[in-house]
């Protein structure tokens, strides 16, 4: 299955299922991906063994300008934005003026689109640094993965590089104190010889457990729609994702679901 890269700073708006119409930002190269994940349904692809380097990344300055033009530009035609995400080639929150951007990004936000949201999509590898999670704080949509209570399933599906601690990053979660959606991936399939599906009893139980001690203000299920690196993975059906969303909703939290 095909996937693809950003080639753009600020590339759409795009229809997003979760989101609305969406603008984005690519806080990463736009001929690379740069990750502290390797999830092995990434619509970019595959992470580089070089997965952190910081060459390319556009700086504060440049992302403002383009912004800024964008933004205009779109109030001119009168075709708004409902959110502004900053997604891309990889994780946001590695780009070392994050906080800066997210400020500069509220600012032109209320001079010129007051009514659009501001989204984060992050795996909440750095959310343990107090600048990124203080601006976490700051957006509408402060929305971080969690694809399973288990680090052996984290371990297949998201790939971690480097060091990665399951009770720590909940750890973190749990410190937004609601201020988070926890957003999840239920797929299932084959990779490298071993079967994925964290759809099965099991893996809801466990997670739901997460899920209730993180409690969130909303929690967005959703399963692949796009081009994976690997041929080997499938959706999750619908009925099954209505089925773990009402689970949710009877822990007392919002859920969106997009299947």
């Amino acid at each position: 299955m095909s996937t693809f890269l950003f080639d753009k700073i600020i590339f759409g708006p795009v229809s997003s299922r979760r989101l609305g119409v969406s603008l984005g930002i690519n806080l990463l190269p736009t001929y690379a991906k740069v990750c502290s994940f390797d999830c092995i349904y990434c619509e970019c692809g595959l992470t580089p063994k070089n997965a952190e380097k910081k060459e390319g990344l556009p700086s504060r300055e440049e992302v403002q300008r383009k912004l800024e033009i964008k933004l205009s530009q779109m109030v001119s035609d009168g075709k708004l934005p409902d959110v502004i995400t900053f997604a891309g080639n990889g994780e946001p929150t590695l780009h070392p003026d994050f906080a800066g951007v997210i400020d500069d990004t509220i600012f032109l936000r209320d001079k010129l689109t007051p009514n659009a949201r501001i989204a984060v999509l992050s795996n909440g590898t750095m959310n343990h640094k107090p600048d990124v999670f203080n601006s976490l704080l700051k957006v509408d949509d402060n929305i971080q993965k969690l694809d399973s209570a288990f680090e052996k399933t984290i371990g297949l599906l998201d790939c971690p590089r480097g060091s990665f601690d399951l009770d720590k990053t909940v750890a973190q979660l749990k410190k937004f104190k609601g201020e988070v959606i926890v957003q999840t991936m239920f797929i299932k399939g084959e990779y490298k010889g071993q079967h994925i599906d964290n759809s099965v009893d099991e893996e809801v139980d466990a997670w739901l457990k997460l899920v209730k001690e993180i409690n969130p203000g909303m929690v967005m299920i959703y399963t692949i729609e796009r081009g994976t690196p690997n041929p080997g993975l499938k959706k999750v059906d619908k009925p099954k994702l209505l089925e773990i969303a009402e689970r949710v909703k009877r822990l007392g939290l919002k859920v969106q679901v997009s299947g």
